[in-house]
């Protein structure tokens, strides 16, 4: 994980998390993931409008239509066959360690234990990508705990060759899940609009090109307005941006709804209310290395999410935000190093311990992916994850 300066020039320069940086791309990291477009994604632009071709006036559009076009698109970045794929750009937790998976199982199986052990207990991979997730928590479960899961896979990518047989390839989460939902890095792609204060001090939606020339279009009003006031209110002072996180809000929400009991998670680089970044976060990934956000199909783009936002979405009891770092622990991933004594009486032992503790340094680290926020939405269930 490594921290990057927004592309936009200030004077007061702001440390934000990236997206893991793949390069160099190991040949470990098969294909990360496409993303999924799906919940709360109405076809329209936040404003009740359809998004079509004809609602771009010279070239312009709002970053949310241009971004779903680049990333999700017929010749859309996640989506066009062939080349490198998304492993070539970026990386995440799953594929920084296989201990993440393994905390994953144990969250399972403390879902199935308050559930009280169902018959049939679902896990549902958001954002699935080539399966990697999924993979991995099934081969962590303890037998009797993998003879009753119903592993799922949403993704809109077509299924990979060679998948477990158990795993579901879907589009969408099933409805009425008991089990758990777990999204990691799914909402930070999922497209938002971006707002730009202007020279009189009103906040006006950015317009983009293919080629990422920007320029100011209408000022914000309605529900996008109601949103930035609410969780992003931007001073009077041009040029300060922020992505108005409404679809991702809904999206939740909607994942959420699917279940009927059980936890729902989301897992990404955030903000909160009182640390939002001045000039927003927009920016994006090819080959290896952060670039100026472009929507033309040819690098991932990606912005924070305001995790505290999609926490209240779903208008239900519980939520929960913490650190990647603070869930990772309570899961047993800590991170420390094995006794020096090991080293004489199992050398070997030793070697791989200390490697599994690297790793796991990696997963919980300060200024990297131990700052990722958690969401955990307990339905219908207590808090499984803190307790």
């Amino acid at each position: 994980m490594r921290a990057g300066v927004n592309r936009r020039a200030d004077p007061r320069p702001v440390r934000v998390l990236r997206k893991v940086e793949a390069g160099p791309v190991r040949a470990r990291d098969p294909g990360c993931r496409a993303h999924v477009i799906w919940a709360g994604d109405d076809g329209g632009d936040g404003r009740g409008e359809a998004v079509t071709a004809g609602t771009a006036r010279g070239g312009f559009r709002g970053w949310r239509e241009a971004a779903e076009e680049a990333l999700y698109g017929p010749d859309g970045f996640y989506r066009r066959p062939g080349g490198a794929g998304p492993a070539g750009h970026f990386r995440t937790s799953v594929h920084a360690s296989p201990q993440f998976a393994g905390a994953v199982a144990r969250l399972l199986c403390r879902v199935d234990e308050a559930l009280g052990r169902p018959t049939a207990l679902d896990f549902v991979d958001m954002a699935a990508g080539r399966g990697e997730l999924v993979t991995g928590v099934l081969g962590a479960l303890p037998a009797d705990v993998a003879d009753r899961v119903r592993p799922y896979a949403v993704e809109l990518a077509g299924r990979p060759e060679g998948l477990d047989g158990r795993i579901e390839w879907r589009t969408a989460p099933p409805e009425r899940v008991t089990g758990l939902l777990f999204a990691n890095e799914w909402l930070d792609n999922v497209p938002v609009d971006v707002a730009e204060v202007d020279a009189s001090g009103a906040a006006r939606r950015v317009l983009v090109r293919a080629d990422g020339t920007e320029r100011l279009g209408e000022p914000l009003t309605g529900p996008e307005a109601a949103w930035l006031a609410r969780w992003w209110p931007l001073p009077a002072e041009e040029g300060l941006r922020a992505e108005i996180g409404l679809p991702r809000d809904r999206a939740w929400a909607a994942a959420v709804g699917t279940l009927a009991r059980g936890l729902a998670v989301a897992v990404d680089y955030a903000h909160t209310a009182g640390a939002r970044p001045p000039f927003g976060t927009l920016t994006a990934f090819r080959e290896g290395r952060e670039t100026a956000p472009v929507p033309d199909g040819s690098r991932d783009l990606t912005a924070h999410v305001a995790l505290d936002a999609c926490a209240a979405a779903p208008a239900l009891p519980g939520a929960r935000l913490l650190t990647q770092r603070d869930a990772l622990r309570t899961l047993g991933v800590t991170g420390g190093r094995p006794p020096l004594s090991l080293a004489s009486t199992d050398p070997a032992g030793y070697v791989r311990a200390l490697a599994a503790a690297g790793e796991a340094a990696e997963l919980t680290a300060p200024g990297g992916l131990g700052d990722f926020g958690w969401l955990a939405q307990p339905v219908r269930t207590g808090d499984v994850l803190t307790g």
